[in-house]
């Protein structure tokens, strides 16, 4: 069973657009691809219910249908850090419960994509982060680098501290974020080569861009 850990050098980057695109990547090899959100805070009407929006992309870019509670164990009302939106529900996030769920997940599929919330160290609560939980699922990471300014910095700083979670970066996507940004291919060029792991897709900056139209460069053990 192939798995990966979708993290983002910030929040607003485009890790659900990368982890959609990633599932039909891996359709395209694998007849059961599934997603899974394990926290999102933030709801909208869905099918009678409530749901995450991240959520519902990853589900409409899966092959396999799932009870909510395994794509998304933790949904959270409102649109705030994990942590505030846990305190205000009155929920304490779980990474042992979200392991399981991700477990019994994957026992359905040939291929599981797993999007954080937030950047990497994005807060769960008082003492647990995101890294916290990618360390417990123990999946090989991908870096998704919103491009602007700064984004050198966030990523070479987001890089070092998957590493020193003893994670393997897997690769890294590079999304143009910012259409007005400057010497994008030289902010490239530089990653390529600090980042040291390959780079999965290039996303150009579109308002209206679909996950299922994006180019990745998959490792060979993911075909």
């Amino acid at each position: 069973m192939i798995g990966c850990f979708v993290t983002g050098t910030d929040t607003g980057v485009g890790k659900t657009l990368v982890s959609a695109g990633l599932l039909h990547a891996l359709a395209r090899h694998h007849r059961r691809v599934v997603g899974m959100k394990p926290v999102a805070a933030g709801v909208v009407p869905w099918g009678g219910d409530w749901a995450s929006e991240d959520a519902i992309a990853l589900r409409a870019a899966s092959t396999v249908a799932v009870p909510a509670a395994l794509d998304n164990p933790v949904l959270l009302p409102d649109p705030l850090s994990p942590h505030i939106a846990a305190a205000r529900a009155g929920v304490q996030i779980d990474i042992a419960a979200i392991v399981r769920s991700y477990q019994a997940l994957a026992a359905l599929a040939d291929a599981v994509v797993v999007e954080g919330a937030g950047g990497f160290h994005v807060p769960l609560s008082d003492t647990t982060t995101g890294a916290d939980l990618a360390q417990a699922l123990a999946l090989p990471v991908v870096l998704v680098v919103g491009l602007r300014l700064g984004c050198l910095n966030h990523a070479l700083l987001t890089a070092e501290a998957i590493r020193a979670r003893g994670l393997t970066l897997a690769g890294w996507v590079a999304n143009r974020v910012d259409p007005a940004m400057s010497a994008v291919d030289e902010n490239i060029a530089y990653l390529r080569a600090r980042l040291a792991t390959p780079l999965l897709a290039e996303v150009p900056h579109q308002s209206a861009l679909k996950a299922r139209s994006l180019a990745f460069a998959l490792p060979e053990h993911w075909r």
